[in-house]
């Protein structure tokens, strides 16, 4: 199983310090109104994280790392199009509040995925001792967009990720065990505060996970982050010689995060298909929450 190694998951009830405050900024930059799996375990390396984080939000905060994240969206969208879909009947039994609720939820996922997938790339690739082929552009010529929380975002509500429910117990072992998971995604977590639907669309999608042409796609969508991190524009100051002297074991940040960036694409490409019940490709393809440009910032220094 891809497990994220010993540290203990960190989660927003639990942060103090350093943790609340990248906590915030992440949420505030990243435009997202939770904590993904992704920072909750980095965030068990007191350390790195703070210093990662500070390395990473010149990046995340521009267009460029905006529009690097949609393309990732649009991508999965088409190769999730070329998949059986799952039709997902048990939508029809949720009332028109639960149904909103629903796709709001899936909006979230599909905004915020591609984003993380787009970061963990950067973050791998300084690790490798690579930066981006743009490194160093004037930041004068760079975009930013808009700080804070979409107006109309889900909240990132989930279930326990230990249930005591035991059909949502043995729905999340057999996702771990079919996924190769040490932890259960937020994702599976938030979509279990319907649990008719997730077990029947966890149902249709088990099959189509296992079968080649998901994973190539995942594969293709991988690659893809990858070299579009590789187009940032600002270099990322983060190296295992830096993560050595503060003191934290280089090795294994970096096997963690390489094994985050071969989970995102299957999740991307997951929640692409549970949308597809919903919206056509053609909708699915935009952002959920577009960013406009910063207000009143002075280009490529505001903060």
């Amino acid at each position: 199983m891809l497990g994220f190694g010993k540290q203990k998951q960190v989660t927003e009830y639990e942060a103090d310090g350093e943790s609340e405050r990248v906590y915030h900024e992440i949420k505030q930059t990243l435009r997202v109104t939770g904590i993904n799996l992704n920072f909750r375990t980095w965030a068990g390396y007191e350390k790195f994280f703070p210093a990662m984080w500070d390395a990473m939000r010149p990046l995340a905060e521009t267009r460029a790392f905006e529009t690097a994240a949609d393309c990732v969206r649009a991508e999965a969208v088409r190769a999730a199009d070329k998949l059986l879909r799952l039709e997902n009947q048990s939508r029809a039994a949720l009332g028109e509040s639960q149904a909103y609720q629903l796709r709001a939820a899936l909006d979230l996922y599909q905004y915020i995925n591609p984003k993380l997938l787009v970061f963990t790339s950067a973050v791998k690739l300084a690790l490798d001792g690579a930066q981006p082929e743009r490194g160093g552009k004037a930041s004068a010529d760079v975009e930013l967009i808009e700080r804070g929380v979409p107006a109309r975002m889900y909240p990132m509500e989930m279930v326990s990720s230990e249930p005591e429910e035991e059909r949502i117990k043995e729905l999340f072992e057999d996702i771990k065990q079919t996924l190769s998971l040490s932890s259960i995604n937020s994702d599976y977590r938030t979509l279990a505060l319907w649990p008719d639907y997730l077990s029947a669309g966890w149902k249709k999608l088990k099959p189509i996970v296992q079968g080649d042409e998901f994973k190539r796609a995942s594969d293709n969508l991988r690659e893809t982050a990858r070299k579009l991190a590789h187009t940032l524009p600002f270099p990322v100051p983060l190296s295992r010689e830096r993560l050595e002297e503060l003191g934290e074991d280089a090795d294994e940040i970096a096997t963690t995060t390489e094994k985050f960036e071969r989970l995102l694409p299957s999740l991307i490409i997951n929640i692409a298909l549970f949308s597809l019940d919903w919206k056509t490709p053609e909708t699915l393809v935009q952002s959920p929450f577009p960013a406009r440009p910063r207000r009143n910032a002075v280009q490529g220094g505001a903060r």
